[in-house]
């Protein structure tokens, strides 16, 4: 297996990972990359097929697990019972459960809010100075959606966005006893609202998807406390972390490219809004422990191990797109895997998809000159590829 070396800190890669995943999917499919300690694959062939091989998982193999230090319990009590970190059965289950309550009905029932929220930020950016697009609307959108989704007060979205941005800050690259600290804090913080807020819901339930998810019961099994924390907790940090992140590189990427407005129209903004998600997707990599022996591309991952499935690299595989370095809205094959695949397929796809559907247009449409003041410069927080700032004027 060849061997490749570049932190995902380093300068150049933070601005753009891009030709380093060329490289290694050159010498790939799978290459070992130093860094990480694994094998990493490059390809999109390879990394869908991991991504639906049951014999990888995302739970840790139980003859792997590592004490829990004290400091992090809280982080932990809650993402033991995240969807996100089981396999079968209770993967299935708790995802069966989840699936009844957020169904596309509840989601289709979101568009008016999403237009009106959109149409009240739009409202209040300013007009004649520039301005971080970023805090102003790409994060203010999703995180209010959410709110309304989950059923909690909108004025509850500063506390909200502090608890996602600490607890999600644990899967970046080289995190800090600092970071630990603060996720560990922000988890006891939510789960102490959230625990009261259920206790709530369960003796007053009303339209909203923290009742729905109480009430959903399948077999015979209903979610239990715990369960409902981690599932509110994950459709927060990643419904919302992942929105705004993929807001922020669309406006990026679309202004960049003068990209013409019936891009956006509405037979044509679908097909726009898929291969943003295919150019510049928000989360770059995943990883997938081995349960069994697999054999791919030649080599022999082993049980017990780990690897890595470049979502970002699948989605410029030239193999699959023609000029696949290049955004073209109008692009028709786009079978990119921003949202992952196989049954860890993002449950919040179909909110994602048409908060960006409605919000792309809207803006665009409202400020048809909105230009970019500075070069825009992405974050070193990877796994996630997503921008420090974008300021704009209209």
């Amino acid at each position: 297996m060849i061997r490749v070396q570049l932190s995902p800190h380093d300068p150049a890669f933070v601005q753009n990972p891009y030709p380093f995943y060329d490289r290694a999917r050159t010498a790939g499919p799978i290459v070992y990359w130093e860094e990480y300690a694994m094998p990493c694959a490059f390809d999109a062939a390879t990394v869908q097929a991991l991504l639906r091989d049951r014999r990888l998982g995302r739970a840790v193999p139980e003859d792997q697990r590592a004490p829990v230090p004290d400091h992090l319990a809280p982080f932990y009590a809650i993402e033991q019972h995240s969807m996100l970190e089981l396999e079968a059965p209770d993967h299935t289950r708790l995802r069966g459960l989840v699936l009844r309550a957020f169904t596309s009905r509840r989601i289709k029932a979101l568009a008016p809010d999403i237009e009106q929220i959109t149409a009240e930020l739009l409202d209040a950016l300013p007009q004649e100075v520039p301005f971080d697009l970023i805090p102003s609307f790409c994060t203010q959108l999703p995180v209010r959606i959410i709110a309304r989704l989950l059923g909690v007060p909108e004025a509850m979205a500063p506390d909200l966005l502090r608890w996602s941005s600490a607890m999600v800050a644990m899967y970046q690259a080289g995190r800090s006893r600092a970071v630990e600290d603060a996720a560990a804090t922000a988890a006891t913080e939510f789960a102490a609202f959230l625990t009261a807020y259920i206790a709530e819901r369960r003796s007053s339930p009303a339209d909203d998807l923290i009742s729905e998810l109480i009430a959903a019961e399948q077999d015979g099994n209903r979610l239990t406390t715990p369960e409902l924390i981690g599932t509110c907790v994950l459709l927060l940090n990643a419904g919302h972390e992942a929105t705004v992140h993929s807001l922020g590189n669309a406006v990026k990427c679309l202004i960049e490219h003068a990209t013409p407005r019936c891009a956006l129209a509405p037979d044509t903004v679908a097909a726009t809004c898929e291969e943003l998600l295919r150019f510049s997707p928000p989360l770059h990599m995943f990883d997938r422990y081995v349960y069994a022996d697999v054999e791919i591309a030649g080599l022999t991952l082993p049980k017990g191990s780990r690897v890595g499935l470049v979502l970002a690299a699948a989605g410029r595989d030239p193999a699959v797109y023609a000029h696949a370095e290049q955004f073209r809205p109008d692009r028709k094959h786009n079978p990119h895997a921003a949202f992952g695949g196989g049954v860890h397929f993002c449950v919040g796809a179909p909110l994602a998809r048409m908060e960006k559907q409605i919000a792309l247009p809207a803006l665009l449409g409202r400020f048809p000159k909105l230009a970019l003041c500075e070069p825009p410069e992405f974050a070193d927080s990877y796994h996630f590829h997503k921008l420090d700032r974008l300021m704009v004027k209209v």
